[in-house]
């Protein structure tokens, strides 16, 4: 490969001596942390958002998600090695690119790749000479090569000699204490093997480990893989707990027993649904790509049905719980404990409590929420007309009011024995009341 030696060089004595400016393209639960972790590496670091809020509060030093402190952001400005933008034209002034913006799904269960588009288009008037793009927005196998690299070289600039292009899978678990930003061994493709060993220099600044593979496409597909690993065993456990339902057996009990095997088994658990940006999405690219290649991916999409039709189990083990106190589910009132997609944290996106949301509204139930990292829906695409309502408050009077409470997400902070002194019913779909007394479990709760 012809590479130019000059703008080589310039890149990786910049990384080298800590002289690169990082930018992150995209500040929510990917790109805050990474640009938080290489202004603590010592890098010069811009955040470009089109969100005018987000900057705003990044510039202050506060913090706009649960599990990031916001001493890490304002230690980051103080330092000067932390700021955030809306002006993208300053894309030309940094000498590595990161996007790490949504790659969502549409309404037929289809990539959604404007965000990507849009980014790429956005930046390309900017870039020059010597920079390093890379992407790491979840999407199928070829999206690199298709939207990035041709877009890049429509611009006169040649990938593996004038700009180096890399895809590297984010692989961030928010909430979880066990892994920062930067102890996650880091996967990257280049476009080019002077790409690759561009992608690895740049992240290898602040990675404990990089795990480099011979293409793009490779690194899409590691993605991918990962997250359909969790998304058909999900689905297994989320189809045997329908099974052991019905059978009158825990399946919680039973994934902790099968958890004592010391090898060869790894538990899963089941819930009312999928949430978080990947799991959900993300085998439906792979299944969309694959019908390109004539290939039906049975397996995965059979999965996504299962984790997709556990909404509907849930609202039918309400109306069980219901009728057992003879009452309709048309006319209850419903309290649902949990926005967010998983325990301790704000993220609620792709969460399965939306559907829940919608699936009492649409049966006719009078149906609120409480969830103290959400103290109130953010407006978005999907769930416009939520937009506004508030968390109900956690007190004996207000939990007292409904019919019947849903755990749907259930966080540490929350106390299960005043929720169970203070409801008249409880559907559990996390296994929250396993703790409490046989007595009060048979009187006033049911798993679902």
């Amino acid at each position: 490969m012809n590479t130019s030696p000059a703008a080589s060089v310039s890149f990786f004595d910049k990384i080298q001596t800590k002289q690169a400016t990082i930018g992150i393209v995209g500040l929510g639960y990917v790109g805050l942390p990474l640009a938080i972790a290489y202004a603590d590496g010592g890098f010069n670091t811009v955040g470009f958002d089109i969100d005018g809020e987000k900057t705003r509060q990044i510039n202050a030093g506060c913090s706009y998600i649960k599990h990031i402190a916001a001493d890490t952001i304002s230690r980051g400005v103080r330092s000067g090695k932390l700021a955030a933008t809306t002006d993208f034209s300053q894309i030309s002034e940094v000498d590595a690119i990161i996007l790490c913006v949504p790659t969502p799904l549409d309404e037929h269960f289809e990539p959604d790749l404007s965000y990507v588009v849009k980014t790429i288009e956005a930046i390309v008037p900017h870039l020059r000479s010597g920079q390093t793009i890379s992407l790491e927005s979840t999407t199928y196998p070829g999206t690199t090569e298709e939207e990035l690299v041709s877009r890049v070289e429509a611009a006169g600039l040649r990938v593996g000699t004038d700009v180096f292009v890399v895809y590297s899978p984010e692989r961030e678990d928010p909430g979880n204490p066990e892994f920062a930003a930067t102890n996650i061994p880091k996967v990257v493709g280049g476009q080019t093997p002077a790409c690759l060993e561009a992608g690895s220099a740049l992240y290898g600044s602040v990675f404990d480990q990089i795990v480099p593979v011979s293409s793009t496409a490779v690194a899409e597909l590691t993605k991918l893989l990962e997250n359909i690993y969790r998304s058909v065993n999900i689905g297994l456990v989320n189809e045997l707990k329908l099974v052991a339902d019905s059978m009158g057996i825990d399946i919680w009990e039973v994934i902790a027993a099968a958890s004592t095997k010391p090898f060869g088994f790894k538990p899963f658990y089941p819930g009312p649904g999928l949430g978080g940006h990947c799991i959900p999405i993300d085998p439906f690219y792979l299944t969309w790509k694959a019908r390109e290649f004539g290939i039906h991916t049975r397996f995965i999409e059979l999965a996504g049905e299962i984790n997709r039709s556990m909404p509907a189990h849930v609202v039918r083990r309400c109306a069980d719980a219901l009728n057992m106190q003879k009452k309709p589910l048309n006319g209850s009132r419903v309290l649902m404990i949990g926005l967010a997609y998983k325990p301790n944290v704000d993220d609620d996106r792709e969460s399965p409590s939306y559907e829940l949301l919608e699936r009492f509204h649409a049966a006719g139930s009078e149906i609120d929420y409480h969830d103290p990292y959400v103290p109130v829906i953010r407006p978005s695409r999907e769930h416009a007309h939520w937009a506004g309502k508030e968390s109900v408050p956690w007190d004996r009077a207000t939990i007292a009011g409904y019919d019947l409470v849903l755990i749907s997400t259930w966080h540490e902070c929350l106390d299960i024995n005043e929720l169970a002194q203070w409801s008249q019913f409880i559907v559990d779909t996390r296994n929250a009341t396993g703790g409490l007394s046989p007595e009060i479990r048979l009187a006033k709760t049911l798993k679902a």
